[in-house]
């Protein structure tokens, strides 16, 4: 299955990309287990996604968690959350 990865504010500069595209192994299916993928990268990936971190994710541009089913060309983002004032 192939996957558009996004990445915004802090989680791109430490990953050092804004998005990519990437072909996960078929036991790969919800956005948590994409997720434990990136973080197996180790170094910043681990860093800027490592579990328990604030972080808000959307599949195909809406919010979600990490039970979200993916599905073949689905756009996943990673941001942190965003407060105003």
């Amino acid at each position: 299955m192939r996957i558009n990865l996004k990445f915004f504010a802090s989680v791109r500069e430490t990953v050092g990309v804004g998005g990519e595209t990437v072909d996960v192994p078929a036991d790969v299916t919800t956005v948590g287990e994409l997720r434990a993928l990136l973080v197996a990268r180790g170094g910043a990936w681990a860093q800027a996604l490592a579990e328990g971190r604030a972080l808000r994710m959307a599949c195909n541009q809406q919010m979600c968690d990490a039970s979200t089913v993916l599905s073949d060309g689905a756009e996943v983002a990673f941001f942190p959350p965003v407060t105003g004032g």
